[in-house]
């Protein structure tokens, strides 16, 4: 449970389980963001150092699952405004999870370094062990499931223009670029973060509040700011399912899964 940056309250649910990792080539897990070497390195020590996924990824499956009458959670942790309950579900409820989801792809929501970090860790032990990681896979079939923007904020634009609009409401018009105190309309092809990253601004720092990095450029910390629309659950399955990845930080899954619940030990 929890209520989102734009103070909505939500309940999201989804399931743990233990994944066999399988590499992207073979359709089974899709990924959607692009990785950096930098992040996979420190986590493939951590790895080989614990020999224990110490916190699930985030994956998204395309179907729905019922969850009702659980009764009193096994766990429960509050922390910076999200409340995380746990249940733990009956041999039986699994086995029948296991067999529906026997052919599904899934789609990697947040976790892209940590699962490839997996594969490596896998393809240097070479044991049936090393292949398996600790995932929350969530069906995309309930309104909790939300993908908020994550808005640029720039310290050059490279000379990039718009058109002059009013100051827009909470429902953007498009790809917004504020700077000196005017709005403009950017337009393009290809999703706002997919936009934006073609037009290659610099020094570029990231924010999930629009208001942030207005106030930002404001403050002069930055020549101007790009607020983004959310990009759709299913745009995001449709690059991903024609194996394309986005630019980072094209979705913002919030909030991101609570870590220190559970672990996996290999």
């Amino acid at each position: 449970e929890y209520v989102g940056p734009d103070g909505v309250a939500r309940t999201r649910e989804g399931f743990v389980a233990a994944l066999r990792t399988e590499p992207y080539e073979n359709r089974v897990i899709l990924p959607h963001e692009r990785t950096h070497a930098g992040p996979k390195e420190g986590r493939l020590r951590l790895l080989e150092a614990t020999r224990t996924q110490l916190e699930p990824i985030f994956l998204l499956w395309d179907g729905s699952i019922a969850l009702d009458g659980l009764g009193e959670p096994d766990l429960q942790a509050e922390e910076g405004g999200v409340s995380a309950r746990l249940w733990r579900l009956d041999a039986e409820f699994g086995d029948a999870l296991t067999a529906e989801l026997a052919d599904a792809q899934l789609l990697i929501a947040d976790g892209h370094h940590r699962y490839e970090t997996t594969l490596a860790f896998h393809e240097r032990e070479g044991s049936e062990e090393s292949a398996w990681m600790m995932v929350v896979i969530v069906p995309t079939d309930q309104e909790g499931l939300t993908i908020f923007p994550t808005h640029r904020i720039a310290q050059s634009v490279n000379g990039v223009s718009g058109t002059p609009i009013d100051v827009p409401g909470d429902e953007l018009p498009g790809l917004v670029l504020y700077r000196d105190g005017r709005y403009e309309l950017l337009e393009g092809d290809g999703s706002d973060p997919e936009i934006v990253d073609k037009l290659a601004p610099q020094g570029v720092t990231y924010t999930p509040q629009a208001r942030e990095a207005i106030a930002a450029v404001d403050r002069g910390d930055a020549e101007a700011a790009f607020l983004l629309r959310p990009t759709r659950i299913e745009d995001v399955w449709e690059i991903a399912g024609r194996g394309d990845v986005m630019p980072q930080k094209s979705t913002f899954f919030y909030p991101k899964l609570t870590s220190g619940l559970l672990f996996y030990a290999l």
